[in-house]
């Protein structure tokens, strides 16, 4: 989605618990802000993930992607470069440039912000509601892999390899 810089927008605030909450694989992600809501300049959600959790290796063509841990800690590799990152750390992957990372504590709670918006509309695609805001439980059905890479290949995300920290 192109942002609209235009468009005047609405102030928006969400309070800790409020969004729209999606089973998405086996995390909870909450969509604090869509491109609907910022005229496509931004998507932000908040992710809780258990450890183990993290996307294939790939790279986004359109946005760039930004990444603040609240609680725990995230391995990512991000074009050759690995970093831990717990509490209070920052990540940016910079649109083609390919990236991951691997929850590596029990759980994670981190921030994810897309720029501009649309990665918003990936994730809506892949999920399910949140009938709680908790992890998803066993039984949530999860994309195939073909489903997510065609999906992928819709939103110009390009998955180039599986999850994990290439070595």
């Amino acid at each position: 989605m192109a942002p609209d810089l235009s468009r005047a927008l609405a102030a928006l605030a969400l309070a800790q618990g409020e969004g729209e909450a999606l089973w998405f694989g086996n995390s909870l992600a909450t969509i604090k802000a869509d491109g609907e809501a910022t005229g496509g300049r931004c998507a932000v959600f908040e992710i809780l993930a258990p450890q183990g959790n993290g996307p294939p290796l790939h790279v986004h063509r359109n946005e760039d992607e930004w990444f603040y841990v609240l609680e725990g800690e995230l391995l990512f590799w991000v074009d050759g470069q690995t970093i831990m990152c717990g509490p209070g750390a920052f990540a940016f992957a910079p649109r083609n440039r390919p990236h991951t990372f691997t929850v590596t504590s029990p759980t994670a709670r981190y921030v994810v912000v897309a720029q501009p918006a649309g990665f918003d509309q990936f994730v809506r695609a892949l999920s399910v509601p949140a009938k709680t805001r908790t992890l998803p439980p066993a039984a949530v059905e999860q994309p195939t892999p073909d489903c997510m890479t065609d999906m992928a290949a819709r939103h110009k995300i390009e998955i180039l390899g599986p999850p994990g920290i290439p070595s």
